[in-house]
């Protein structure tokens, strides 16, 4: 009798082993998919989505909100990742925004989507907008909450207290809320992180907290030290934006893309 239950603890340890290795194998081939544009299958290398993603703690089976994703850079790896088991809620630009722009960039993003309905056939866009108070998902629905550069912009507009806010509503007890940002030196002024792009990391975690949230863990998973933080057009000087041209274009390429802080806060359970 001992030697059988020895038997199955041995053969149910190795079944858990390869569902797990099964998981993480999963996660490398949808980062390796087709699915994903050539153009931003290059820039792994500086944002290293396998790393940050397993840091942030999201699973296959999750219900994940991602907020402002733009043209679909993490929504690529996102959407077919959760695409059997879980729910990516893509918080995109308001439906009844005024500005062109945004309502370019939503267009492209919904074509995105009805270009490949199996990979993102559990995308539910839903609108980011804290200035009206409207939901990112339904209240209490979420595991977790991600964000990719884009703190510096909702302080530009003064609702980042609101956007955290809001990560806090959608998330269920417990859930995780992953932020990564743009690096400013600590000590850096108000107007300066608003102006350049970069945050200092003891900001993000002030505002996360006011809302609600515990700093569970900070990873250098994304920290690039070849970056100062100080270039004359901010942030939006390296690539992939490369804001004055042809001009130093060469030393810009060689720094690569921002350092970036990687913050995982927790929802309180209770």
């Amino acid at each position: 009798m001992t030697i059988n239950i020895k038997k199955s603890l041995v053969a149910l340890a190795g079944a858990l082993a390869l569902a797990t290795g099964a998981q993480a194998a999963d996660l490398s081939s949808v980062i390796k998919g087709d699915q994903r544009s050539k153009e931003y299958a290059a820039r792994d290398q500086y944002r290293n989505p396998a790393e940050t993603l397993k840091f942030m703690g999201v699973e296959p089976d999750m219900t994940v909100v991602e907020i402002t994703p733009g043209g679909g850079w993490y929504t690529e790896i996102l959407g077919p990742y959760l695409s059997e088991k879980g729910k990516l809620y893509a918080a995109h630009f308001p439906e009844d925004s005024e500005s062109a722009y945004y309502q370019r960039s939503l267009k492209n993003f919904k074509e995105k989507l009805a270009g490949n309905e199996k990979a993102y056939k559990n995308v539910v866009i839903t609108e980011f907008s804290p200035q009206t108070g409207r939901e990112v998902a339904p209240a209490g629905s979420a595991d977790a909450v991600v964000t990719f550069r884009n703190v510096h912009n909702w302080m530009y507009r003064d609702y980042q207290d609101k956007a955290f806010a809001s990560f806090f509503a959608a998330l269920k007890p417990g859930g995780i809320l992953g932020v990564v940002e743009h690096r400013a030196k600590p000590g850096t002024s108000m107007e300066d992180m608003i102006k350049s792009g970069y945050v200092t990391q003891e900001y993000v975690i002030e505002v996360a907290k006011k809302a609600g949230f515990e700093l569970e863990e900070a990873s250098e998973v994304n920290a690039n030290p070849k970056d100062t933080a100080k270039h004359p057009k901010g942030v939006w000087t390296l690539p992939p934006s490369l804001r004055l041209g042809d001009e130093d274009k060469d030393k810009y390429l060689a720094i690569g893309e921002s350092d970036r802080m990687t913050l995982r806060f927790r929802k309180p359970k209770s």
